[in-house]
């Protein structure tokens, strides 16, 4: 299948289905990918904020609080 008729499949989609697609397509990409590149800084920045957290220094929070706050201020 061609691009262009790729493209005007997924325009007939429901959101839902757009979605569903999306994530699809990740999940081949990181399972066909398990060494996806990534840049020095972002692993120096990922240790650091992992040796944070071990140490306490970092403030964690629940994740449905954190959802909760979004639909707050974005509403």
């Amino acid at each position: 299948m061609r691009p262009e008729e790729i493209k005007k499949e997924i325009s007939e989609l429901s959101l839902s289905e757009k979605l569903l697609l999306v994530e699809d397509i990740w999940d081949s990409i990181a399972a066909s990918s398990p060494d996806l590149p990534l840049p020095e800084w972002q692993k120096k920045e990922l240790d650091k904020r992992y040796t944070d957290y071990q140490q306490g220094v970092l403030e964690l929070h629940d994740w449905q609080a954190v959802h909760e706050g979004l639909r707050d201020k974005y509403k």
